[in-house]
């Protein structure tokens, strides 16, 4: 029986649904995010069985301590900086979403995955936006020869849950989740609804066979995932592609990891052969430093375990306007005002008739309180035009009232530095009371009270 067809309206960031269209959507306060969908008020539900267990029209409820995790074990890809990401591995029944700019390499990197589990594992290939031979020709590309990789073209989410069930590989991927649709709407392939049931479905049918599902999901102009913000909720792990597609480095982050830590990152490079690893990110971000130069200071950020030296780079220089222009790159720009703010009242360095810029070298974000030293430093060497060593790195959080305070995992950056040949490590006094300093013997550790302090055992 057709049912009877209305029309809504959808907020795409949130799923809230309205009756009429409204500019501001009222679940998650955005604007313009209303998007009007057909929606049929009767219609099939349950139609796509998943095979999950039931009894008498409902799951029987199992104790706790009957479940068995013993050989619970992950697919371990061998693509390092992939599985650091993910917590050591994909786990068995997982829904993972892989999201990121067009052309940053989403398909490029399930394509490796492929390559280095197609010979032990039986994986399913399903693409919406590639023909077979355009998937074929991309493989041969970067390499990809493997005895059980299987390719399917479809859109239909029900023909391809069906095939799952029938194939019952041991890894599936999805190329994308916005060009598949479920005939049940009537809405297009893409809409918020379309992508919120058809990952639903995918959702289900990967629990109850306990296989892991990788979707590949677009992006917006803002950068987060397009469609339902309830999609994020939905799936186990939400991975990020960052980086600039005009330069080679791509960065891997978690945003959302139910096994495993959402603070790790992956280091990869862009080649004609496809994603490489960076196994030491510091070395690429540090490469091609200059020399005897004013504005530019080494910190170091923890991601997750994993220490990160990156370089950072001022300029301030007279402005020609009334109000003086600031700007940041790969740092927040509330937190460089906050730092101005806080070099002028408690260090009497002076930025206000000065237009100020930030990067940080290699197309990196860091968020990291613990990097503040470092930008206040590169700030002050190039409004004083005084160069900072080439051996010295600094570390620690700024306060508003100009001390200097400690950070987490101390010895780790310290170590971090060393290894890179590093030999003067300014850090806030707190954290040297802490350290023993004869097992690092070999270099300078300077603790630093303030801001002045820290500059000038940075110069001398």
């Amino acid at each position: 029986m057709a049912g009877k067809v209305k029309s809504i309206y959808v907020c795409s960031e949130c799923g809230w649904e309205s009756s009429k269209w409204v500019g501001k959507c009222q679940g998650c306060n955005s604007w313009n995010t209303m998007q009007e969908e057909i929606k049929n008020i009767v219609r099939s539900v349950g139609s796509v069985s998943t095979g999950s267990q039931k009894s008498g029209g409902y799951t029987s409820p199992v104790a706790m301590r009957d479940i068995n995790t013993a050989n619970e074990e992950r697919y371990i890809t061998d693509i390092k900086e992939f599985d650091r990401v993910l917590g050591g591995g994909i786990v068995k029944g997982s829904l993972v979403l892989l999201g990121g700019d067009p052309g940053i390499g989403k398909s490029t990197i399930l394509l490796q995955v492929c390559h280095k589990l197609g010979n032990d594992l039986k994986i399913l290939y399903v693409s919406g936006e590639e023909s077979k031979r355009q998937i074929k020709l991309r493989s041969d590309r970067l390499g990809v020869d493997c005895e059980n990789l299987y390719v399917v073209t479809e859109t239909d989410i029900e023909i391809i849950c069906q095939i799952i069930r029938n194939e019952l590989p041991d890894l599936v991927m999805i190329d994308s989740i916005q060009t598949m649709n479920l005939n049940e709407l009537s809405s297009s392939p893409g809409s918020v609804t379309q992508v919120r049931e058809c990952t639903n479905l995918l959702m289900k049918t990967a629990k109850s066979l306990e296989i892991p599902v990788m979707i590949v999901g677009h992006v917006n102009k803002d950068g987060a995932i397009a469609g339902p913000k309830v999609l994020e909720h939905i799936v186990d792990a939400v991975l990020h592609f960052e980086g600039d597609k005009q330069m080679s480095y791509r960065i891997l982050r978690a945003v959302k990891n139910r096994y495993g830590s959402t603070n790790e990152i992956g280091v990869f490079q862009m080649t004609n052969d496809g994603l490489s690893e960076v196994e030491n990110p510091s070395m690429m971000l540090l490469s091609g430093r200059p020399k005897n130069v004013s504005g530019t200071c080494v910190a170091c950020a923890m991601e997750g375990t994993r220490p990160i030296l990156a370089e950072i780079q001022g300029l301030v220089t007279t402005s020609g306007f009334g109000n003086p222009r600031r700007m940041s790159t790969g740092f927040d720009y509330n937190r460089m005002n906050l730092i101005l703010a806080v070099l002028e009242k408690r260090a009497g360095y002076f930025f206000s008739n000065c237009d100020t810029y930030i990067n940080v070298v290699g197309g990196l974000r860091l968020d990291e309180p613990a990097v503040d030293l470092a930008v206040a430093m590169s700030l002050i060497s190039s409004l004083k035009d005084k160069a900072i060593r080439e051996d010295a790195i600094a570390f620690g959080e700024i306060g508003l009232a100009g001390e200097i305070r400690g950070v987490s995992q101390a010895q780790s950056r310290i170590s971090e530095a060393i290894r890179l040949g590093f030999r003067r490590i300014v850090l806030p006094y707190q954290n040297l009371k802490t350290i023993k300093r004869e097992n690092y013997s070999s270099v300078q550790l300077i603790g630093v009270r303030n801001i002045r302090e820290a500059f000038d055992n940075m110069t001398d």
